[in-house]
C-alpha cells in the first residue's frame, strides 16, 4: 500500500457527542484539511444542538498517559487547544507545550456555549492570559470571547493588542457570533492582529446560528500550519473551509445549524448518487 506522510497535529479538546464541535469537529477539520488529528479529551459534556447541559473534566493522569503515547508514536506538527474546563486540565495542557517547544500551538478560547451556559471555571480566564497565552502562536476568539480576556481595554483592537502583549503571537477575531456595532450585518470580519500586521477577511453571513463554527476554524488553521503555511495564508485558508462548511451544513433538529466539514466527500458516498447508479 503506498502512503505518504500527514502532518499530525494534537487536539486537545472536549467531546461533544453532536460532532458539532469539540474532538469530532476538530477530527474532521484537520483531516480534511490535509492533517492527521490525534485526540486527547479534556473533558466529556452533554449536550444537544441547542445548549450544554453538563460539562465533567477528563481525568489529569489519563490525558498524560495519552499524550505519552501518542508523542512516542508520532511527530506533532501541531496543536489545537479547545475546551480547558478547570484549572488542573490547564496544568496537564502547560506540560504539554513545554514538552513540545517550538510546535505552533493554535487555541479556541472555549468560554462559554452557544445556548449561553457557561463552560469553564470562573478562574480560567485570568489563568488562560496569565500562564497559557505566552505559549500561544494563535488566539482565535470571537468577540464575546474577547471581551472576556481583555476586559479592561475598550475596543477590539486594544483588546487584542492587550493579549498580545501577554506574550500570545497572533490574534484572529472571529465574527460569525455577532457583527461589530456599525458594522455591514450581511458581512462576516475576521481580523488578524499580529505584532507586524493587521489583516482583514469579509465573507457573506449566511442565515441562522451555527454550533462549531469557531472549532473548525482554528482546526483548520492548525492543519495548515501543520503543513508547513504561513500564518496568513494558514488564516485565509481556514476561514475558506470553514465557510463552506458552513454553506454545506445542516440542522437536524430545532437547534443550531451543524457544519458538515466532509462535505467534499466523493459522489460514491451520497445514498441518492448510489441509487441513480443501481
Amino acid at each position: 500500500m503506498a502512503t505518504r506522510d500527514l502532518p499530525a497535529a494534537l487536539v486537545l479538546a472536549g467531546h461533544d457527542a453532536t460532532g458539532g464541535a469539540g474532538l469530532v469537529a476538530d477530527a474532521e477539520a484537520i483531516a480534511a484539511c490535509g492533517g492527521w488529528p490525534l485526540t486527547v479529551p479534556t473533558s466529556l459534556t452533554v449536550q444537544t444542538t441547542r445548549d450544554v447541559r453538563r460539562v465533567t473534566p477528563a481525568s489529569p493522569d489519563m490525558m498524560r498517559e495519552t499524550v505519552q503515547a501518542l508523542v512516542e508514536d508520532f511527530e506533532i506538527a501541531a496543536i489545537k487547544l479547545g475546551l480547558i474546563a478547570d484549572i488542573a486540565t490547564l496544568e496537564v495542557i502547560l506540560e504539554v507545550l513545554r514538552r513540545l517547544p517550538g510546535v505552533p500551538v493554535v487555541c479556541d478560547p472555549v468560554l462559554r456555549a452557544g445556548g449561553g451556559s457557561e463552560l469553564a471555571a470562573t478562574a480560567l480566564p485570568e489563568a488562560l492570559r496569565e500562564r497559557l497565552l505566552p505559549g500561544v502562536d494563535l488566539l482565535t476568539p470571537n468577540r464575546q470571547e474577547l471581551e472576556r480576556l481583555a476586559p479592561q481595554a475598550d475596543d477590539d483592537t486594544a483588546r487584542a493588542t492587550e493579549l498580545l502583549s501577554r506574550g500570545c503571537q497572533a490574534v484572529l477575531i472571529t465574527g460569525t457570533d455577532q457583527p461589530a456595532a456599525g458594522s455591514d450585518p450581511t458581512c462576516v470580519t475576521h481580523t488578524l492582529h499580529t505584532p507586524e500586521l493587521t489583516r482583514q477577511w469579509q465573507w457573506p453571513r449566511l442565515p441562522g446560528a451555527y454550533h462549531g463554527s469557531g472549532c473548525t476554524l482554528a482546526a483548520a488553521a492548525a492543519a495548515r500550519l501543520a503543513a508547513g503555511e504561513r500564518l496568513v495564508a494558514a488564516c485565509e485558508q481556514a476561514q475558506r473551509f470553514t465557510w463552506e462548511s458552513l454553506r454545506h451544513g445542516w440542522r437536524p433538529a430545532a437547534g443550531q445549524h451543524l457544519p458538515r466539514r466532509l462535505w467534499q466527500l466523493p459522489a460514491a458516498f451520497d445514498p441518492e448518487a448510489l441509487d441513480d447508479r443501481s
